[in-house]
Protein backbone atom coordinates (compact mmCIF):
# COMPACT_ATOMS: atom_id res chain seq x y z
CA UNK A 1 0.00 0.00 0.00
CA UNK A 2 1.73 3.34 -0.90
CA UNK A 3 1.61 5.94 2.20
CA UNK A 4 1.22 9.29 2.10
CA UNK A 5 -1.44 9.71 -0.86
CA UNK A 6 -3.45 12.57 -1.89
CA UNK A 7 -7.32 12.74 -1.60
CA UNK A 8 -7.59 12.22 -5.11
CA UNK A 9 -5.13 9.38 -5.43
CA UNK A 10 -7.18 7.70 -2.47
CA UNK A 11 -10.40 8.37 -3.88
CA UNK A 12 -9.33 6.11 -7.07
CA UNK A 13 -8.79 3.11 -4.44
CA UNK A 14 -12.74 3.39 -3.64
CA UNK A 15 -14.38 -0.09 -4.60
CA UNK A 16 -11.03 -1.64 -4.11
CA UNK A 17 -9.85 -4.08 -0.83
CA UNK A 18 -6.73 -1.89 0.07
CA UNK A 19 -5.85 -4.32 2.84
CA UNK A 20 -5.60 -7.67 5.25
CA UNK A 21 -4.28 -7.51 8.76
CA UNK A 22 -2.11 -10.15 10.30
CA UNK A 23 -4.26 -12.58 12.76
CA UNK A 24 -4.78 -12.10 16.15
CA UNK A 25 -5.82 -14.26 19.10
CA UNK A 26 -8.95 -13.37 21.29
CA UNK A 27 -8.28 -15.00 24.43
CA UNK A 28 -9.73 -15.46 27.65
CA UNK A 29 -7.80 -12.87 29.67
CA UNK A 30 -8.53 -10.42 26.99
CA UNK A 31 -12.15 -11.08 27.35
CA UNK A 32 -12.20 -11.27 30.68
CA UNK A 33 -10.15 -7.84 31.19
CA UNK A 34 -12.78 -6.34 28.64
CA UNK A 35 -15.71 -7.38 30.78
CA UNK A 36 -14.07 -5.81 34.01
CA UNK A 37 -13.61 -2.29 31.83
CA UNK A 38 -17.17 -2.47 30.65
CA UNK A 39 -19.09 -4.20 33.44
CA UNK A 40 -20.39 -7.03 31.37
CA UNK A 41 -20.01 -9.80 33.23
CA UNK A 42 -22.78 -12.34 31.63
CA UNK A 43 -21.93 -15.89 31.64
CA UNK A 44 -20.78 -16.48 28.24
CA UNK A 45 -17.91 -14.23 28.21
CA UNK A 46 -16.71 -14.81 31.30
CA UNK A 47 -17.60 -18.34 32.79
CA UNK A 48 -16.09 -21.42 31.03
CA UNK A 49 -17.87 -24.02 32.89
CA UNK A 50 -21.51 -22.73 32.10
CA UNK A 51 -20.52 -21.25 28.73
CA UNK A 52 -19.48 -25.10 28.49
CA UNK A 53 -23.17 -25.77 28.42
CA UNK A 54 -24.67 -23.66 25.91
CA UNK A 55 -24.21 -24.00 21.88
CA UNK A 56 -21.41 -22.42 21.96
CA UNK A 57 -19.59 -25.22 23.66
CA UNK A 58 -17.17 -22.64 25.45
CA UNK A 59 -17.26 -18.72 26.02
CA UNK A 60 -17.22 -16.28 23.45
CA UNK A 61 -15.55 -12.21 23.24
CA UNK A 62 -17.84 -9.34 23.40
CA UNK A 63 -19.74 -8.29 20.52
CA UNK A 64 -18.54 -4.98 21.23
CA UNK A 65 -14.74 -5.72 21.99
CA UNK A 66 -14.11 -7.67 18.95
CA UNK A 67 -15.76 -4.00 17.47
CA UNK A 68 -13.29 -2.39 19.21
CA UNK A 69 -10.32 -4.76 17.62
CA UNK A 70 -11.27 -2.29 14.25
CA UNK A 71 -9.09 0.16 15.20
CA UNK A 72 -5.85 -1.70 16.05
CA UNK A 73 -6.76 -4.50 13.19
CA UNK A 74 -6.52 -1.45 10.24
CA UNK A 75 -4.16 0.43 11.54
CA UNK A 76 -1.85 -0.07 8.16
CA UNK A 77 -5.04 -0.83 5.96
CA UNK A 78 -5.45 2.80 4.58
CA UNK A 79 -2.58 4.89 3.83
CA UNK A 80 -2.12 8.29 5.21
CA UNK A 81 -3.22 11.42 3.60
CA UNK A 82 -1.30 14.40 2.53
CA UNK A 83 -2.05 17.33 4.48
CA UNK A 84 -3.76 15.19 7.10
CA UNK A 85 -2.67 16.66 10.85
CA UNK A 86 -4.70 13.28 12.76
CA UNK A 87 -7.05 10.67 11.76
CA UNK A 88 -10.02 10.41 14.62
CA UNK A 89 -13.09 7.76 14.51
CA UNK A 90 -15.93 9.43 13.25
CA UNK A 91 -18.59 6.70 13.88
CA UNK A 92 -20.14 3.87 12.30
CA UNK A 93 -23.17 3.83 9.30
CA UNK A 94 -24.07 0.62 9.99
CA UNK A 95 -22.80 -2.75 12.21
CA UNK A 96 -24.01 -6.23 11.69
CA UNK A 97 -22.50 -8.84 14.37
CA UNK A 98 -22.80 -12.26 12.22
CA UNK A 99 -20.94 -15.29 13.81
CA UNK A 100 -19.66 -14.98 17.48
CA UNK A 101 -15.98 -15.18 18.06
CA UNK A 102 -15.01 -18.29 20.68
CA UNK A 103 -12.26 -18.12 23.05
CA UNK A 104 -9.03 -19.01 21.23
CA UNK A 105 -10.31 -17.93 18.11
CA UNK A 106 -7.81 -15.74 16.30
CA UNK A 107 -9.78 -12.32 14.10
CA UNK A 108 -8.39 -10.60 11.13
CA UNK A 109 -9.69 -7.19 9.43
CA UNK A 110 -10.64 -7.13 6.03
CA UNK A 111 -10.93 -3.01 4.77
CA UNK A 112 -12.55 -2.40 1.33
CA UNK A 113 -12.74 1.70 0.64
CA UNK A 114 -15.74 2.57 0.20
CA UNK A 115 -16.03 6.12 -0.29
CA UNK A 116 -13.80 9.45 -0.04
CA UNK A 117 -15.27 12.67 0.37
CA UNK A 118 -14.96 16.10 1.54
CA UNK A 119 -16.64 17.40 4.74
CA UNK A 120 -15.86 21.06 6.20
CA UNK A 121 -12.91 20.79 4.70
CA UNK A 122 -11.86 17.85 5.67
CA UNK A 123 -11.25 13.98 4.13
CA UNK A 124 -13.64 11.53 5.21
CA UNK A 125 -13.09 8.10 4.24
CA UNK A 126 -15.89 5.05 4.35
CA UNK A 127 -14.24 1.41 5.16
CA UNK A 128 -15.64 -1.08 5.19
CA UNK A 129 -14.46 -3.35 7.56
CA UNK A 130 -14.82 -7.42 7.92
CA UNK A 131 -13.68 -8.89 10.60
CA UNK A 132 -12.78 -12.75 9.56
CA UNK A 133 -12.39 -15.75 11.91
CA UNK A 134 -10.18 -18.13 11.07
CA UNK A 135 -11.66 -21.26 9.79
CA UNK A 136 -14.78 -19.71 10.08
CA UNK A 137 -17.58 -19.46 7.58
CA UNK A 138 -19.42 -16.19 8.08
CA UNK A 139 -17.38 -13.15 9.15
CA UNK A 140 -17.65 -12.38 13.32
CA UNK A 141 -18.82 -8.94 12.30
CA UNK A 142 -18.93 -6.47 9.00
CA UNK A 143 -18.73 -2.86 9.58
CA UNK A 144 -18.97 0.26 7.98
CA UNK A 145 -16.13 2.80 9.89
CA UNK A 146 -16.21 6.09 9.13
CA UNK A 147 -12.84 8.17 9.84
CA UNK A 148 -12.24 11.30 9.54
CA UNK A 149 -8.27 13.08 8.35
CA UNK A 150 -8.16 16.18 9.73
CA UNK A 151 -6.47 18.12 7.32
CA UNK A 152 -4.74 21.80 7.72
Amino acid sequence: MVKNMTKEELGQLVGQTVGVSEWFMIDQDRINQFADITKDYQFLHVDPERAAATPFGTTIAHGMLTLSMIVYLCQGLVPSLKGAEMVINYGFDKVRFSSPVKVGSRIRAAGELLRVSERGGHVLVKLKVTIQIEGGDKPALVAEWLTMYVCS
